[in-house]
């Protein structure tokens, strides 16, 4: 296994282990770093993830639970875990990842209270400098039907874009494009994966195509909005990260594999969500209305889809007070 051309995967839930997939389908060894030994072990013994036990995966694609073997085989390495345990998952990969090493990260939301960028953390407890972020509108079981899909790389390093590019893009299943915008990617997709809560709960009120689709462009205005606050470019937020993001987890194709769309569709409902059901949607909506005070941003979207996930508003009070909202702007 030549660790120039091995993708390195941290985490073995859906997008990562569809991800290896595809890797390995277009001719590159992933090996899936999980800290479950079962599951590496089922994945080498049957090429199956139990966790996506109808799904077959290429032989080339390996598991481990040894986190140091990760960093001995695979020069770039992609995190792929919940929010909740990307701190944790950084301090581990700290003390087996070197300068030596690609960190790229495909996490959609803020990290802790403070609501910091993945990438931010990836530098705090990792000795990697070259840091990126890959989003864009790629769902995990389209990876593993091989159907198209597409996302972006985004970091301060070509190199980073460049050598992402060159091992995971996997025409015509997945094709990956680069950037300079890291800020931008970063805040893109968590946002997007926000919006996508608000989108759902507009589709379980039955507001019509003509009120999604107000939503959906002042949910991109308010985006990029925040976005230059934080020193992002504006365009980033209506590429493969921002927009391509919302749509495709908002289509009706994809709409039911979505775990941020299906719990805005409950929201709808009325249904009061505990914090361990937050996604990561949730969890975006909350840190990103904390940065747009830090930041001083209006953000009423944000702001209102914050307010029904907490419980403090009701679905339809939140649209009509967007609603007003919009209307007081023109």
């Amino acid at each position: 296994m030549s660790r120039k051309d091995t993708v390195g995967i941290i985490g073995a839930g859906r997008f990562g282990t569809a991800l290896a997939h595809v890797a390995a389908e277009a001719g590159r060894p992933a090996l899936i770093y999980t800290r479950a030994a079962d599951i590496a072990d089922a994945i080498n013994r049957t090429h199956v993830n139990p966790r996506l036990s109808e799904y077959q995966l290429n032989p080339a694609v390996r598991a481990t639970s040894a986190a140091d073997e990760l960093g001995d085989c695979a020069r770039l390495v992609v995190l792929t875990v919940n929010s909740t345990d990307v701190r944790a998952s950084a301090r581990a990969l700290g003390d087996v990842l070197d300068g030596g090493h690609i960190l790229v990260h495909a996490v959609g939301a803020l990290v802790g209270p403070e609501g910091a960028r993945v990438s931010d953390v990836l530098r705090e407890e990792t000795p990697v400098l070259r840091i990126g972020a890959l989003a864009g509108p790629t769902v995990w079981r389209d990876l593993l039907v091989s159907q198209f899909t597409s996302m972006v790389v985004a970091s301060e390093f070509e190199e980073v874009a460049r050598e992402t590019r060159r091992l995971l893009s996997a025409p015509p299943v997945l094709r990956v494009y680069g950037g300079g915008d890291l800020v931008g990617v970063e805040l893109a997709s968590v946002l997007s994966n926000a919006y996508t809560l608000a989108v759902g709960m507009s589709d379980e009120l039955d507001v019509g195509p003509g009120v999604r689709a107000v939503l959906v462009t002042r949910a991109l205005a308010e985006a990029s909005r925040l976005g230059a606050a934080a020193g992002a470019e504006r365009v980033t937020f209506t590429g493969l990260a921002g927009l391509g993001n919302l749509l495709v987890r908002s289509s009706h194709e994809s709409s039911t594999h979505s775990r941020d769309y299906l719990l805005g569709r409950r929201l709808g409902r009325g249904e009061r969500v505990a914090d361990e059901e937050f996604t990561e949607g949730a969890r975006a909506a909350l840190a990103g209305v904390s940065l747009a005070a830090r930041l001083g941003v209006r953000t009423p979207v944000l702001g209102a889809l914050a307010a029904v996930i907490l419980g403090r508003l009701s679905a339809a009070q939140a649209a009509q007070g967007i609603a007003d909202t919009v209307a007081a702007a023109e």
